[in-house]
């Protein structure tokens, strides 16, 4: 594997430092452990949600891509597990799939974060992601975090990707196609009724007392499972609605390499080629 180690860093500001399961290597990957969820896993398919997955054929042929997703409902975010569990009832659970997962995971909820390292996830830092793809393995990413899966309701079918381009970066650097993976139906599971997290920061900028961390930049209102009326970026329970999830064609881009992943002004261009790409997929999957 290239990590061994694959770089320095200072365990005392490492959220995963005092955990087995830190996200930092690729063998914690567990496929025995994944194949113990999948009948879980695949009640929630094919009844609770019944999803629909298409696009399998867009695929490239090599193993080495960059699946880059816009997820929703909440933290429970469904689209995405249901897309993984599609995935490795595919393909099998021996078969490659890494994920980069917020670092804010090992702090909050050390137990899902040591369980989703057993299933594939990384901690989301630039070198985890090329080490991923350096091993010809297909890395998730959805750069829209918090912001795309508690987007408004009113929201639901527009892509978000939250300006964040290092998704780009990495594919261009490590000379991966992208493989957009879209998704329909999510945000019904949680009813996402506004964003108050500008607000919310004003306060907490004139000093008042907070208990919550505002990392990520987003703090909705919401109607779900358990708390009726919610308030902030709570975990959830999903409400049962049918999911549709697709695979879109691969995007290759003319330049690539170091060079090119440096360019500020390509990197733009490419950001916007697969911004345009997905939401023109989404129209089609929701018409």
């Amino acid at each position: 594997m290239i990590l061994n180690p694959f770089f320095n860093r200072d365990s005392s500001a490492d959220p995963t430092a005092n955990s087995r399961f830190t996200g930092w290597s690729l063998q914690d990957r567990d496929p025995d452990y994944i194949r113990s969820l999948m009948p879980f896993l695949g009640w929630f398919y094919d009844h609770y949600f019944q999803v629909e997955t298409t696009g399998w054929e867009n695929l490239p042929p090599q193993n080495k891509m960059l699946l880059v997703g816009s997820h929703n409902g909440g933290l429970a975010a469904p689209d995405m597990f249901m897309g993984l569990y599609a995935w490795c009832r595919r393909f099998g659970t021996q078969r490659l799939l890494y994920g980069l997962m917020h670092p804010k995971v090992w702090q909050v909820a050390p137990e899902v974060a040591a369980s989703a390292v057993r299933c594939g996830a990384l901690i989301a830092h630039p070198r985890m992601g090329m080490a991923a793809l350096r091993e010809d393995a297909p890395v998730l990413v959805y750069p829209g975090g918090g912001e795309d899966v508690f987007r408004p309701h009113a929201l639901r079918n527009q892509i978000h990707l939250a300006g964040r381009k290092g998704f780009i970066k990495l594919a261009l650097r490590e000379k991966a196609p992208i493989v957009p993976v879209i998704s329909s139906g999510a945000h019904d599971t949680l009813i996402v009724l506004a964003d108050i997290y500008d607000w919310v920061k004003q306060l907490h900028n004139l000093g008042m007392p907070w208990l919550l961390d505002l990392d990520p930049e987003v703090f909705p209102i919401y109607l779900g499972l358990p708390w009726g009326l919610g308030i902030g970026p709570l975990p959830n329970f999903p409400l049962p609605a049918k999911i549709k999830i697709h695979i879109c064609p691969a995007i290759e881009f003319e330049r690539d390499g170091r060079e090119a992943a440096n360019d500020r002004e390509y990197v733009d261009v490419c950001y916007q080629r697969v911004k345009t790409a997905m939401q023109q997929e989404l129209d089609d999957l929701v018409m």
